[in-house]
């Protein structure tokens, strides 16, 4: 059969969806990038990049769980205005305390600690709002075209990740930090439209009611013994975990490359540049046969960039490795997305959801935390060619004890 690049995007309630993501990514990254910012010029301290960190992945993990089980019970269209309504209160209070005339009458620790308590409200609201996409994706396009759908969804990603970290760069530079958090108000407001001429969607779980430690335990389980599920969430965890270079990208823009943050926006927006490349590509050269080696080969790829970036002290080097480092990463990306649409069952994909984003979308959280405290002790190049090397080393780990997983092909499942 011929393979159709678009036929996701023939259906209007996900092109719909899809702006609805784009919208929130972008609202997403710039707020993380417009408090990283203003955070490390208050204290200029690497570990409080790593605080910010750990301050939205405490309650991102401590829920998930709870989360994808709330999510396999409830209406997802409901679910997500609930979060967008969430993400925006949290959005204005951090306009409010980025106000230069609040900042002036406040204690320095005291807008820290405020700053620090709403990314802790936005991990809570994280814990819900991964299971709850991943979950409504699925019912807005047949399952025969769901590899489709995970492509463009995981590139529309990767667009808003691509332009939130510049825009922010250059909004940070055109009108402070005060205004930049009132645009993101602005692009969530607009994500919550969208989501408005989306239609609320059936329930697809048979087992309303169940017990949350019975429901929770079986999306454990579940996990657990599907291999290509966990190995591929196991690998990419670990190598998000230890190639968190990302999180010190304001030391390399203000310290060691002293590009200020028009650079940094572009040093932040290069990884996200090559991963939406590479996945535009995905849609018309499907990469599902050899998968695993396909993978492996990626995420060893990826620490090989981030061990450049860290040795690198020339700005358009730095930019580069960046950008294959992205590649690499939606290579990644694309294959892990693709495993778990075709792999989870309808009414598990919740509690499914919810581990992936305590193996994968929390390590980037993590990685931050560890990228602090190394940076802190280690000093910050040393920091991230640490963890571009531990990435090789899981790499090659992952590649001798799982040939099983070496082998995974995902074309059988397609024609299933």
């Amino acid at each position: 059969m011929k393979n159709d690049p678009y036929s996701a995007l023939r259906y209007k309630e996900f092109s719909i969806f899809l702006v609805l993501r784009f919208s929130l990514v972008m609202a997403w990254t710039m707020q993380f990038i417009v408090i990283e910012w203003q955070v490390y010029s208050i204290t200029k301290d690497p570990l409080s990049l790593g605080i910010i960190g750990l301050m939205e992945v405490i309650p991102a993990v401590s829920l998930a769980l709870f989360a994808g089980h709330i999510v396999d019970q409830k209406e997802k269209r409901n679910l997500l205005r609930i979060c967008i309504l969430g993400f925006l209160c949290i959005s204005l209070g951090l306009f409010f305390l980025t106000n230069p005339e609040i900042i002036n009458s406040m204690e320095q620790s005291t807008v820290l600690f405020g700053i620090y308590v709403l990314v802790f409200c936005g991990g809570i609201v994280r814990a819900f709002l991964g299971p709850t996409i991943f979950s409504l994706l699925a019912l807005l396009v047949p399952k025969k075209i769901y590899p489709n759908a995970a492509t463009w969804s995981s590139s529309t990603w990767q667009v808003g990740a691509v332009l939130g970290p510049a825009l922010a760069g250059f909004m940070i530079n055109l009108i402070g930090v005060n205004w930049s958090m009132l645009v993101i108000v602005g692009w969530a407001t607009f994500a919550f439209i969208c989501l408005m001429r989306i239609p609320v969607k059936p329930i697809m779980n048979p087992n309303i009611g169940e017990p949350v430690l019975q429901s929770l335990k079986e999306g454990i389980r579940f996990v657990f013994k599907t291999k290509a599920i966990l190995g591929a969430l196991t690998l990419d965890m670990i190598a998000v975990l230890f190639g968190g270079a990302v999180a010190l990208l304001p030391v390399f823009a203000q310290d060691i490359l002293k590009v200020g943050p028009q650079g940094f926006g572009v040093l932040r927006a290069a990884p996200a540049v090559g991963a939406f490349i590479i996945m535009f590509t995905t849609a018309y050269f499907p990469i599902n046969k050899n998968a695993g080696k396909k993978l492996l080969l990626a995420v060893f790829g990826f620490g090989i960039c981030i061990i450049v970036f860290g040795l690198s002290s020339v700005f358009w080097i730095s930019v580069v490795a960046l950008f294959f480092s992205g590649i690499t990463d939606g290579i990644s990306m694309v294959i892990r997305q693709t495993i778990l649409q075709l792999k989870t069952p309808d009414h598990m994909r919740g509690r499914v959801s919810s581990v992936n984003s305590i193996f994968v979308g929390s390590s980037n959280e993590l990685g931050a935390f560890e990228s602090g405290i190394t940076a802190k002790y280690m000093g910050t190049v040393t920091a991230v060619v640490f963890g571009g090397s531990m990435t090789l080393i899981t790499v090659i780990l992952t590649s001798v004890l799982s040939p099983a997983f070496r082998k995974l092909d995902l074309r059988k499942d397609l024609e299933e």
